[in-house]
């Protein structure tokens, strides 16, 4: 009795303050990718202060009862404070569940935008490397390095109609490819090597599942790259 009475007294505490905390933006459209493991989300965020967008920014949205998950704006537009979300709705969860019931017109709440920390380095050429969760991480740090930069990279798809409608619809040096490994790791870095990047100028930025960036990132230092030309951003899953 007296830990559900504890409980309560928590969550009351938690709505008050999280409702002094929370802003709010509107969904303007809503895209489910066939299959819809993978729902895109433009959205508009009065609030948001996106010319000072100077790092791969991250949003901590609310998808349910004082529950929270990390999203990548991408594709953003300062003047008219909009942007897009794309999720990886693959996996079930509270995320997956919010992504999967939104609908134009919806208001949604969110936290704080925070930055990543993935900022362009001044070097030549920057690479990419995720997977499907990183989808939005991979296109605003496109945004962000050209065209002052030379930008290439890849993306773990493993549906393959994604992979499709990923080379269709973006005009991106982006290459998605087929994962054939568990987590993506052994694929990335094979598709690293078949490039053959110069070893002094390449910079890496990797994100994604934190298991697949953390061997990535293990598999970039045994082909001669030091921890200086990795950056490396985790997603837990």
């Amino acid at each position: 009795m007296e830990t559900s009475t504890l409980h309560k007294l928590k969550r009351k505490a938690g709505s008050l303050f999280e409702n002094q905390l929370l802003q709010s933006g509107r969904v303007l459209e809503v895209r489910h990718w066939e299959p819809s493991t993978m729902i895109e989300i433009d959205l508009h965020l009065p609030q948001a202060d996106m010319q000072n967008w100077h790092e791969v920014p991250y949003i901590k949205v609310k998808v349910g009862d004082l529950t929270y998950r990390d999203y990548t704006p991408a594709g953003w537009d300062a003047e008219t404070c909009t942007c897009t979300l794309y999720i990886d709705a693959a996996h079930s969860g509270p995320g997956s569940k919010w992504a999967g019931e939104l609908q134009t017109g919806d208001a949604i709440h969110y936290f704080k935008i925070r930055s990543t920390r993935h900022a362009p380095a001044s070097t030549p050429a920057i690479i990419g490397l995720g997977d499907e969760s990183s989808m939005g991480h991979m296109l605003a740090l496109q945004q962000m390095v050209l065209p002052a930069t030379r930008f290439s990279g890849a993306i773990i798809i493993a549906n393959q109609n994604h992979r499709g409608l990923f080379g269709e619809y973006f005009k991106s040096p982006l290459k998605p490819i087929e994962r054939n490994d568990v987590y993506g790791h052994h694929s990335l870095i094979q598709w690293v090597m078949e490039q053959q990047y110069n070893l002094e100028h390449s910079v890496f930025y990797l994100a994604g599942n934190h298991t697949m960036v953390g061997e990535l990132r293990k598999l970039l230092k045994l082909q001669g790259y030091p921890s200086s030309q990795i950056r490396a951003h985790g997603f837990w899953s």
